[in-house]
C-alpha cells in the first residue's frame, strides 16, 4: 500500500499516541493481596508493542492474510529451523489441517482412509482427537505415566494393528514425551507422525526443538498459551509435499498458490488442463484437495509477530516458575506426585501438573476447593480420560469406533485425582508462593 506523506505523518502519530495509551490504561500494576487478588492460570503477557503493531496493521485496513501473517510464518519457521510454516485460525484448526493433509489422495497408499487406525492417549485435549473421529478413522488409546502425564511407550507395539496409519500425540503441557521411542516406533513400522505442539512451544528434546520431530507439527496461540495473537495457530513441517497438501487445504482446497490480491503468479492462469474442466478454467479456482478457510486476520498476525520476539524470555519465566514451585512444595511431596521432565527432555512448562497420592488423607477436590476458596485459578488436565467424556456415549454404547488398550488405569487417576495451576510468564514471586503455602496448609491442616 502506497501512502501519501501526509497519510504517513498521521500513521506515525497516531502510532505514539497508542503507545501513550498502553502505559495510561495498562501501566500501572495492581499490589497483589494474598486470598483477595485472583492468580490466574494463564493470561496474556503484552506491553506497548503488541497494541502498536495492531494498531499499525489496522491502518492498513487488509483484513485478511497479509504482510504480517507472512512475517510470521517465516519467523517462526526460522525460531523451529523447519522450511514451512502455516498460520491458520486456531490450535485446534491446526490439528484439524494437519490430520487432514494425511488423508490426501496424493499420498498413494499411505494415506489415511476411513476405518484405519491412529494411536494416541485418552488423557488430553479433545481437538488432539477430534479430527480422528470426525474423518471417520479409529483412535486407539494407550495409557500414560503419571510423573509426566505423557503416553506410556511400552504400550505402542501392542497397540499397533494391520491398519494403523499414525500416531498423533500432544506433549503434555509443555513436557516432552519421549521422542525416541515415538519416532523409531513410527519409522519401524512406516507411521505418519503428528506431534501436537500446542502446549509446548519453546520445548526441546535433546537440545532441539519440539514440533518438528514428527512429519507435522502444530501450535496454538490462544491467550493462555506461551505467546498469543488472541486467537490463532500454526501448522508446521520440513516435508514438501505436506506443506503443498496444507496450503491447499487450508485455503479452499484450492490448487493455486497465488496469495490473497494475487494474480497469475504462474503466468498459467488460463492455460492449463485440470481433471475433466475446461481447458483454461480459472486456476484460481481449480480445487485440488477438500478444504477450509482456516486463515487469521493480518491484525492477529500482527500481535503475533512482536510475541514470537519475546518468546525466549517467556520460556525462561515458565522454566523459573515451575522450578520456584518444585522446590516450595518438597514438603508435600510424599502426598503429592510432582511433575517430572521425561529425561531427554528440556521442557517449556504450560502448568504445573499434581497427582494426589492414594491413602494421605485429602483429596483432588478437596486441594482444587481450597486453591478456589482463595482464587488460585486451577485446572484439570483437560478431559480427563476422553473416553469418559458426553461425546464418546454414541461409541461406547455400540462398542465401535474406538479402541483402548486395556483399562488405562493411569489415565483414570489423572481424571480422579489430578490437577494443575500455572507457571505462565504473568506469575510474580508472591504468587508462586501464595499457591504453594495453600498447597502445603491444605495437606497439613
Amino acid at each position: 500500500m502506497s501512502e501519501s506523506r501526509r497519510a504517513q505523518e498521521l500513521r506515525a502519530e497516531i502510532l505514539v499516541k497508542t503507545a501513550e495509551y498502553y502505559a495510561e490504561a495498562f501501566g500501572g500494576e495492581a499490589d497483589f493481596e494474598p486470598g483477595t487478588s485472583r492468580v490466574s492460570y494463564a493470561g496474556r503477557v503484552f506491553d506497548e508493542r503488541e497494541i502498536v503493531s495492531l494498531v499499525d496493521s489496522s491502518l492498513d485496513f487488509w483484513l485478511t492474510y497479509g504482510r504480517f501473517s507472512k512475517q510470521f510464518e517465516e519467523d517462526l519457521a526460522s525460531f523451529l529451523g523447519l522450511k514451512h510454516c502455516f498460520l491458520v485460525n486456531s490450535g485446534s484448526s491446526a490439528n484439524l489441517l494437519a490430520f487432514s493433509a494425511l488423508t490426501s489422495p496424493r499420498l498413494g497408499e499411505r494415506r489415511i482412509e476411513r476405518g484405519d487406525e491412529v494411536i494416541t492417549v485418552a488423557a488430553g485435549f479433545p481437538t488432539t482427537i477430534a479430527p480422528i473421529v470426525q474423518f471417520g478413522a479409529v483412535p486407539v488409546f494407550v495409557d500414560v505415566v503419571l510423573a509426566t502425564g505423557n503416553v506410556d511407550v511400552t504400550q505402542l507395539e501392542a497397540a499397533l494393528s494391520s491398519r494403523t496409519k499414525a500416531v498423533m500425540l500432544a506433549h503434555t503441557l509443555g513436557n516432552t514425551f519421549d521422542v525416541d521411542a515415538v519416532t523409531a516406533f513410527c519409522e519401524r513400522h512406516g507411521l505418519w507422525l503428528v506431534e501436537d505442539n500446542c502446549d509446548a512451544l519453546g520445548s526441546k528434546w535433546r537440545g532441539r526443538y519440539t514440533g518438528g520431530f514428527g512429519h507435522i507439527g502444530t501450535s496454538s496461540f490462544y491467550p493462555p498459551h506461551h505467546m498469543t495473537m488472541g486467537e490463532g495457530g500454526a501448522v508446521y513441517t520440513d516435508d514438501d509435499e505436506l506443506a503443498s497438501i496444507v496450503l491447499a487445504m487450508r485455503d479452499w482446497g484450492r490448487d493455486c498458490i497465488c496469495p490473497s490480491g494475487v494474480d497469475n503468479r504462474c503466468g498459467k492462469r488460463f492455460s492449463q488442463q485440470f481433471g475433466t474442466l475446461p481447458f483454461g478454467y480459472d486456476h484460481k479456482y481449480v480445487y485440488s484437495e477438500f478444504g477450509y478457510n482456516l486463515k487469521v486476520s493480518d491484525m492477529q498476525a500482527a500481535v503475533g509477530v512482536v510475541q514470537l520476539e519475546k518468546l525466549p524470555g517467556f520460556i525462561a519465566a515458565r522454566r523459573r516458575n515451575f522450578e520456584t514451585l518444585t522446590t516450595l512444595l518438597q514438603p508435600v511431596r510424599d502426598a503429592l506426585i510432582l511433575p517430572e521432565p521425561t529425561p531427554g527432555a528440556e521442557p517449556s512448562w504450560f502448568g504445573y501438573l499434581m497427582t494426589v497420592r492414594e491413602g494421605v488423607g485429602v483429596t483432588r477436590d478437596e486441594l482444587v476447593a481450597a486453591l478456589e476458596k482463595a482464587r488460585v485459578q486451577t485446572r484439570m488436565l483437560f478431559g480427563g480420560n476422553m473416553t469418559r467424556q458426553p461425546c464418546f456415549d454414541g461409541m461406547r454404547a455400540s462398542g465401535e469406533g474406538f479402541r483402548t488398550l486395556g483399562e488405562l488405569p493411569n489415565t483414570d487417576r489423572i481424571m480422579n485425582d489430578a490437577f494443575w495451576i500455572g507457571v505462565y510468564p504473568g506469575m510474580t514471586e508472591d504468587m508462586l508462593a501464595f499457591m504453594a503455602e495453600t498447597i502445603v496448609g491444605s495437606i497439613r491442616r
